[in-house]
Protein backbone atom coordinates (compact mmCIF):
# COMPACT_ATOMS: atom_id res chain seq x y z
CA UNK A 1 0.00 0.00 0.00
CA UNK A 2 1.25 3.48 -0.87
CA UNK A 3 1.88 5.40 2.31
CA UNK A 4 -0.26 8.39 3.23
CA UNK A 5 1.96 11.47 3.39
CA UNK A 6 1.08 13.54 6.42
CA UNK A 7 2.13 17.08 7.24
CA UNK A 8 1.97 17.93 10.93
CA UNK A 9 1.45 21.44 12.32
CA UNK A 10 2.55 21.81 15.94
CA UNK A 11 3.32 24.62 18.36
CA UNK A 12 4.53 22.81 21.46
CA UNK A 13 5.98 19.57 22.77
CA UNK A 14 4.46 17.41 20.05
CA UNK A 15 3.69 14.28 22.04
CA UNK A 16 0.94 13.37 19.58
CA UNK A 17 3.41 13.96 16.77
CA UNK A 18 5.75 11.51 18.47
CA UNK A 19 2.97 8.92 18.72
CA UNK A 20 2.39 9.24 14.97
CA UNK A 21 6.11 9.05 14.18
CA UNK A 22 6.55 6.00 16.41
CA UNK A 23 3.60 4.19 14.84
CA UNK A 24 4.89 5.05 11.37
CA UNK A 25 8.47 3.89 12.02
CA UNK A 26 7.19 0.69 13.64
CA UNK A 27 5.15 -0.09 10.53
CA UNK A 28 1.93 -0.04 12.52
CA UNK A 29 0.35 2.50 10.18
CA UNK A 30 0.70 3.12 6.45
CA UNK A 31 1.73 6.70 7.05
CA UNK A 32 4.83 8.76 6.32
CA UNK A 33 5.33 12.00 8.23
CA UNK A 34 6.47 14.14 5.32
CA UNK A 35 7.12 17.40 7.16
CA UNK A 36 6.56 19.07 10.52
CA UNK A 37 5.87 22.81 10.49
CA UNK A 38 5.79 25.01 13.58
CA UNK A 39 5.10 28.64 14.35
CA UNK A 40 7.49 28.39 17.33
CA UNK A 41 11.19 28.36 16.48
CA UNK A 42 12.29 26.31 19.51
CA UNK A 43 9.27 24.01 19.67
CA UNK A 44 10.09 20.54 21.00
CA UNK A 45 7.97 19.20 18.14
CA UNK A 46 10.65 20.35 15.68
CA UNK A 47 13.31 18.57 17.73
CA UNK A 48 11.25 15.39 17.66
CA UNK A 49 10.96 15.66 13.88
CA UNK A 50 14.69 16.18 13.37
CA UNK A 51 15.51 13.26 15.67
CA UNK A 52 13.35 11.03 13.45
CA UNK A 53 14.85 12.33 10.22
CA UNK A 54 11.67 14.22 9.30
CA UNK A 55 11.97 17.65 7.66
CA UNK A 56 11.33 20.29 10.32
CA UNK A 57 10.37 23.81 9.21
CA UNK A 58 9.84 26.92 11.30
CA UNK A 59 7.57 29.49 9.68
CA UNK A 60 7.24 32.61 11.88
CA UNK A 61 3.57 33.43 12.57
CA UNK A 62 3.70 37.18 12.03
CA UNK A 63 2.40 39.89 14.32
CA UNK A 64 -0.81 38.29 15.61
CA UNK A 65 -1.01 36.16 18.76
CA UNK A 66 -3.73 33.71 17.77
CA UNK A 67 -3.83 33.70 13.97
CA UNK A 68 -1.59 33.78 10.92
CA UNK A 69 -1.29 36.73 8.58
CA UNK A 70 -2.58 35.90 5.07
CA UNK A 71 0.91 36.14 3.58
CA UNK A 72 2.29 33.87 6.30
CA UNK A 73 -0.53 31.38 5.80
CA UNK A 74 0.43 31.21 2.12
CA UNK A 75 3.92 30.16 3.19
CA UNK A 76 2.41 27.34 5.24
CA UNK A 77 0.45 26.19 2.18
CA UNK A 78 3.56 26.37 0.00
CA UNK A 79 5.64 24.41 2.51
CA UNK A 80 3.07 21.65 2.83
CA UNK A 81 2.62 21.44 -0.94
CA UNK A 82 6.39 21.31 -1.49
CA UNK A 83 6.48 18.16 0.64
CA UNK A 84 3.55 16.57 -1.19
CA UNK A 85 1.30 16.06 1.80
CA UNK A 86 -1.99 14.19 1.44
CA UNK A 87 -3.37 15.02 4.88
CA UNK A 88 -2.60 17.65 7.50
CA UNK A 89 -2.68 16.67 11.17
CA UNK A 90 -2.85 19.43 13.76
CA UNK A 91 -0.97 18.47 16.91
CA UNK A 92 -1.26 21.29 19.39
CA UNK A 93 -1.08 23.97 16.70
CA UNK A 94 -2.15 27.14 18.48
CA UNK A 95 -3.11 29.28 15.50
CA UNK A 96 -6.44 29.89 13.80
CA UNK A 97 -6.55 28.77 10.17
CA UNK A 98 -8.50 30.89 7.71
CA UNK A 99 -10.90 30.12 4.88
CA UNK A 100 -8.26 30.11 2.14
CA UNK A 101 -6.16 27.50 3.94
CA UNK A 102 -9.21 25.40 4.84
CA UNK A 103 -10.50 25.51 1.28
CA UNK A 104 -7.13 24.67 -0.24
CA UNK A 105 -6.91 21.53 1.89
CA UNK A 106 -10.65 20.85 2.07
CA UNK A 107 -11.47 17.51 3.68
CA UNK A 108 -7.81 16.82 4.41
CA UNK A 109 -7.20 18.53 7.76
CA UNK A 110 -7.71 16.68 11.03
CA UNK A 111 -7.24 17.62 14.66
CA UNK A 112 -7.27 15.94 18.04
CA UNK A 113 -9.10 17.47 20.99
CA UNK A 114 -8.99 16.38 24.66
CA UNK A 115 -12.71 15.96 25.24
CA UNK A 116 -15.71 14.11 23.89
CA UNK A 117 -16.86 16.69 21.39
CA UNK A 118 -19.19 18.50 21.09
CA UNK A 119 -18.72 18.84 24.85
CA UNK A 120 -16.01 21.21 26.08
CA UNK A 121 -14.58 22.71 22.90
CA UNK A 122 -11.82 25.30 23.01
CA UNK A 123 -8.89 25.71 25.36
CA UNK A 124 -8.17 23.58 28.44
CA UNK A 125 -10.96 21.11 27.79
CA UNK A 126 -9.63 18.82 30.52
CA UNK A 127 -10.17 21.52 33.14
CA UNK A 128 -13.59 22.32 31.72
CA UNK A 129 -14.65 18.68 32.13
CA UNK A 130 -13.08 18.38 35.57
CA UNK A 131 -14.70 21.57 36.88
CA UNK A 132 -18.09 20.63 35.44
CA UNK A 133 -18.00 17.35 37.33
CA UNK A 134 -18.74 14.98 34.46
CA UNK A 135 -18.20 11.28 35.08
CA UNK A 136 -16.74 10.61 31.64
CA UNK A 137 -14.47 12.58 29.39
CA UNK A 138 -12.11 11.52 26.60
CA UNK A 139 -10.48 12.45 23.31
CA UNK A 140 -11.79 13.14 19.81
CA UNK A 141 -10.16 13.09 16.38
CA UNK A 142 -12.18 15.22 13.99
CA UNK A 143 -12.04 16.95 10.64
CA UNK A 144 -11.32 20.66 10.81
CA UNK A 145 -13.81 23.23 9.57
CA UNK A 146 -14.18 26.98 10.11
CA UNK A 147 -15.62 26.57 13.62
CA UNK A 148 -13.88 25.88 16.92
CA UNK A 149 -13.71 22.08 17.29
CA UNK A 150 -16.93 21.69 15.29
CA UNK A 151 -15.86 19.45 12.40
CA UNK A 152 -17.17 15.91 11.79
CA UNK A 153 -16.00 13.37 14.38
CA UNK A 154 -13.80 10.53 13.10
CA UNK A 155 -13.04 8.58 16.26
CA UNK A 156 -13.40 9.03 20.02
CA UNK A 157 -12.05 7.38 23.16
CA UNK A 158 -13.80 7.49 26.52
CA UNK A 159 -11.90 8.17 29.73
CA UNK A 160 -13.50 7.89 33.20
CA UNK A 161 -13.29 10.83 35.59
CA UNK A 162 -12.39 9.22 38.90
CA UNK A 163 -13.30 10.44 42.36
CA UNK A 164 -10.40 12.47 43.67
CA UNK A 165 -8.96 13.17 40.23
CA UNK A 166 -7.03 16.37 39.74
CA UNK A 167 -7.14 18.19 36.45
CA UNK A 168 -3.62 16.98 35.67
CA UNK A 169 -4.39 13.34 36.47
CA UNK A 170 -7.39 13.42 34.15
CA UNK A 171 -5.37 15.17 31.45
CA UNK A 172 -2.64 12.51 31.64
CA UNK A 173 -5.12 9.67 31.11
CA UNK A 174 -6.77 11.52 28.23
CA UNK A 175 -3.36 12.07 26.64
CA UNK A 176 -2.69 8.31 26.67
CA UNK A 177 -5.85 7.83 24.62
CA UNK A 178 -4.90 10.65 22.27
CA UNK A 179 -1.64 8.86 21.51
CA UNK A 180 -3.61 5.70 20.73
CA UNK A 181 -6.40 7.04 18.55
CA UNK A 182 -4.59 9.68 16.47
CA UNK A 183 -2.47 7.11 14.59
CA UNK A 184 -5.57 4.92 14.35
CA UNK A 185 -7.52 7.70 12.64
CA UNK A 186 -4.71 8.30 10.17
CA UNK A 187 -4.63 4.61 9.34
CA UNK A 188 -8.36 4.65 8.59
CA UNK A 189 -7.75 7.53 6.19
CA UNK A 190 -4.76 5.73 4.64
CA UNK A 191 -6.97 2.69 4.02
CA UNK A 192 -9.65 4.83 2.38
CA UNK A 193 -12.20 3.79 4.98
CA UNK A 194 -13.56 7.24 5.88
CA UNK A 195 -16.60 8.77 4.22
CA UNK A 196 -18.33 11.99 5.25
CA UNK A 197 -21.99 12.78 4.65
CA UNK A 198 -22.83 16.23 5.95
CA UNK A 199 -21.56 16.24 9.51
CA UNK A 200 -21.48 12.48 9.95
CA UNK A 201 -18.44 10.26 9.42
CA UNK A 202 -18.86 6.61 8.46
CA UNK A 203 -16.08 4.05 8.76
CA UNK A 204 -16.19 1.44 6.03
CA UNK A 205 -15.26 -2.17 6.50
CA UNK A 206 -11.89 -3.02 4.91
CA UNK A 207 -13.42 -4.65 1.83
CA UNK A 208 -15.48 -1.50 1.19
CA UNK A 209 -12.47 0.79 1.31
CA UNK A 210 -11.88 3.34 -1.42
CA UNK A 211 -8.79 5.28 -2.41
CA UNK A 212 -8.04 8.09 0.05
CA UNK A 213 -8.08 11.60 -1.35
CA UNK A 214 -4.54 12.61 -2.32
CA UNK A 215 -5.13 15.74 -4.38
CA UNK A 216 -6.43 19.19 -3.53
CA UNK A 217 -10.07 19.49 -4.49
CA UNK A 218 -10.38 23.22 -3.96
CA UNK A 219 -13.97 22.70 -2.88
CA UNK A 220 -15.78 22.59 0.43
CA UNK A 221 -14.44 23.33 3.88
CA UNK A 222 -12.94 21.02 6.49
CA UNK A 223 -14.58 17.82 5.40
Amino acid sequence: MEKLKVGVLASGTGSNLQAIIDASLAGDIDVEVAVVVSDVEDAVALERARAAGVPAVHVPPGKYRTKLEPEIEERYVETLEEHGVDVIALAGFMRILHDDFLTHFAGRIINIHPSLLPSFPGLDAQRQAWEYGVRWSGATVHFVDAGVDTGPVIIQAVVPVRDGDTRDQLAARILEEEHRIYPMALQLIAEGRITVDGGRVSILKPRQATEPVRETTGEGRGA
